[in-house]
């Protein structure tokens, strides 16, 4: 896995994932997002939230684009403690909050919104299809920010009222709701 751009662009890392219950969202999809939010996103000034956050790659992606305000979440401690090591390898301890906790719990006590949220959810995850209902019931997006959501043809968010383009990789695709 590597960085796609930014000051850390082509810096690689290995995380010790073989049996790990991620799924690292690979890098020819991640740079077509990455693509996509250059043109949608201010990265410095935006406060960032990845949720199911595993190996941290999108939280590293967007710091080394110089964003200063990431927080990640996931429950698995292995992925935390991998997240926790390499933001100390790369110093950006300061731009990146880890939190080792379940995604929805998390959801439910936030207490601020975000301009930008990530959410790569394992695929068998049967409550997938809830994420972008509690993100807006929360109030976890800022008016003008943007919510994507990773998932596989299994869903479909055609009809979700906040959904605003579909993007498809392979089997990997990015739902984006406003």
């Amino acid at each position: 896995m590597r960085i796609i751009g930014g000051k850390f662009k082509g810096r690689r890392f290995n995380p010790p994932a073989d049996s790990w219950p991620t799924r690292p969202t690979t890098d020819m999809a991640k740079e077509a997002l990455f693509n996509i939010l250059n043109n949608l996103i201010d990265f410095e000034s935006a406060k960032v939230l990845d949720l199911f956050g595993g190996t941290g790659s999108h939280s590293y992606e967007f710091i080394s684009r110089g964003c200063n305000d990431v927080t990640y979440v996931d429950k698995f401690p292995d992925a935390v403690r991998f997240v926790r090591k390499t933001a100390q390898q790369l110093d950006i301890e300061e731009q990146l909050k880890i939190f080792q906790m379940d995604v929805f719990r998390f959801i439910r006590f936030a207490k601020e919104p975000f301009d930008y949220i990530f959410a790569g959810p394992p695929y068998g995850l049967p409550t997938i299809d809830t994420i972008p209902d509690l993100i807006f019931e929360h109030e976890l997006l800022r008016p003008e920010g943007i919510f994507v959501l990773e998932h596989n043809p299994h869903h479909d968010f055609l009809q979700h009222p906040h959904l605003s383009d579909v993007r498809k990789y392979g089997k990997t695709i990015f739902s984006f709701f406003s």
